[in-house]
């Protein structure tokens, strides 16, 4: 029997990544989003990675800006994201979440996209409820819910 130690993200990632390219515009990836009811899309330059839009994203750097749809996703994207390899151990990828206060992790292997790691899917596909627990608990340390005040 595998211990929970032993188990890598490539047992638990999303592998179906819904992608755009930066000839997409903000609409496209909203629209992609609400389709696939989803809050993350990779952003490609054919097979390589090089960046991503979370749903705040749009919101934040796009609408909040006043940037229409036609705005390019380029001006919405983030870059230089964290990443990890396939073979990281669940634990590891927990541990990154948190220190980075990140709730996805793009998994890469020798350049391509293979999966998404989200702080679901550690509680959900691979029963670590206490590292995702822990994850989002240091996420959200420091953080106060919307109209708690």
């Amino acid at each position: 029997m595998m211990r929970v130690a032993d188990h890598k993200v490539k047992d638990i990632m999303s592998k179906d990544c819904v992608t755009v390219t930066l000839l997409d515009n903000v609409f496209e990836i909203a629209l992609k989003m609400k389709e696939h009811n989803i809050g993350f899309v990779a952003v490609m330059d054919g097979k390589k990675f090089i960046g991503g839009v979370t749903d705040r994203d749009l919101v934040i750097r796009g609408y909040a800006e006043k940037h229409s749809g036609s705005t390019a996703v380029e001006t919405v994207m983030t870059r230089n994201m964290t990443t990890i390899d396939p073979n990281t151990s669940v634990d590891e990828a927990a541990r990154i979440m948190a220190s980075h206060q990140i709730r996805r992790l793009p998994v890469i292997d020798n350049g391509e996209l293979v999966g998404i790691v989200a702080i679901g899917d550690l509680a959900i596909r691979g029963g670590f409820e206490s590292e995702a627990g822990e994850a989002l608990s240091q996420i959200s340390q420091g953080k106060s819910l919307v109209g708690s005040h």
